[in-house]
């Protein structure tokens, strides 16, 4: 896959004071959270419930439950003294359920089980040289974790990277990580936001996934999914229904709740996730699918809200790329798409790059910068150009 020439990038830096070595533990609204001197910060939005517990589990000690105290418009927090990065937890429902937390870091057990705290602090990283890539510099190779390699994991990835340099490859978009319930998923049935599949692997294989491709001058994107979530571990509707709403509809049910009552806190949960991969996980960029799906007719579109929370943080070269039905084939015009109006623009840090067809290309030394490389099978040229949503 090529990226086509953006001049949006071209020579923009992180601003000064941006510590690139630092790990960036990101504060999600809700999850898991390692309380500096000791214990774990639970939070959870469950606007259904009028009673939530958390239960811990630490080895082979008997579990924990304590009940998590309302701070209103249904959150519920809990400092927990004992817990610490290791523990395994459930949040406990009024009717005796247990389920994981929606903001889960990590799920040893798949989907369905415990999750575990995570301290994203303890991972080392060496990328503090590393200032990105400005767009026009991309050479994408499109990977699957689970198919890259025999052993389909984030270390075995690590250890073909070489093999993706001498292609020419500047940088990766990986395909969706977040977990889903099973072993084999091609990513667009994730449940679990947060929390990288634990059929890859832990969260800080694939951070040494991304520290290595950095050293070797390879840019990462994440392709992240906004506009639904999968059918089989989503618990959700349990305890916040209104994370859905019968107002909108998409190819796999209700929509995402974007612009109604409540909306606020299913917003931050979407924000705060792109944030959090950039921030936790050095990423360069994210690749958000099928945005025609994500359907928001307030007054402040989500994704514009994403995209300037993302350029106003400071970071280095960041790029956002986004895939959509609703631009037409043979005319980079204006168009409004439900509520939003994408239109070309330049000098800005974040890129946005809008296509009707994935392109899906064969790497060659050289090549005209605003053009995909002709494919066989489909005998067209496919067009990429930088946009930026407002």
């Amino acid at each position: 896959m090529l990226a086509s020439e953006c001049t949006d990038c071209a020579g923009r830096r992180p601003e000064a004071g941006w510590n690139l070595h630092m790990t960036m533990p990101h504060r999600i609204p809700q999850g898991a959270d390692v309380v500096p001197g000791g214990g774990v910060r639970f939070r959870l939005w469950a606007p259904n419930c009028g009673l939530i517990a958390v239960e811990t589990r630490d080895g082979q000690e008997p579990a924990r439950s304590m009940p998590m105290v309302p701070t209103g418009d249904g959150w519920y927090e809990l400092i927990v003294p004992h817990a610490r990065a290791g523990t395994r937890y459930q949040y406990l429902l009024p009717d005796g359920r247990r389920v994981p937390d929606p903001a889960s870091r990590f799920q040893p057990d798949d989907a369905h089980g415990p999750s575990e705290v995570v301290d994203p602090a303890a991972y080392a990283w060496s990328d503090a040289a590393w200032s990105g890539r400005p767009w026009h510099e991309a050479v994408l190779y499109e990977l699957h974790v689970g198919a890259f390699t025999s052993a389909g994991t984030f270390r075995a990835a690590r250890e073909r990277l070489d093999h993706l340099v001498t292609l020419g490859v500047t940088g990766i978009e990986i395909m969706p990580v977040a977990d889903f319930p099973g072993r084999r998923n091609w990513g667009y049935d994730g449940v679990l936001l947060y929390a990288p599949d634990s059929s890859y692997g832990r969260p800080e294989d694939l951070m040494a996934l991304v520290d290595a491709a950095h050293a070797r001058g390879i840019m990462v994107l994440l392709d992240v999914v906004y506009n639904h979530f999968g059918p089989d571990g989503n618990y959700l509707p349990l305890y916040a229904p209104a994370f859905f709403t019968d107002r909108h509809q998409t190819p796999w049910g209700a929509g995402v709740n974007f612009d109604g009552p409540e909306s606020k806190a299913v917003r931050e949960f979407i924000i705060h996730n792109a944030l959090y991969w950039i921030d936790e996980f050095h990423l360069d960029g994210l690749r958000l699918d099928a945005v025609h799906a994500i359907l928001d007719d307030s007054p402040h579109d989500v994704l514009d809200e994403l995209a300037k929370r993302v350029r106003g943080a400071g970071r280095r070269e960041v790029h956002l790329v986004l895939k959509t039905k609703r631009t037409k084939p043979g005319g980079w015009r204006a168009t409004r798409t439900a509520g939003r109006r994408i239109t070309p623009r330049n000098g800005t840090t974040t890129c946005i790059m809008c296509c009707t067809w994935r392109l899906r290309a064969r790497i060659r030394a050289t090549m005209p910068s605003t053009w995909a490389t002709r494919q066989n099978w489909g005998g067209r040229w496919r067009r990429a150009s930088p946009f930026k949503v407002r």
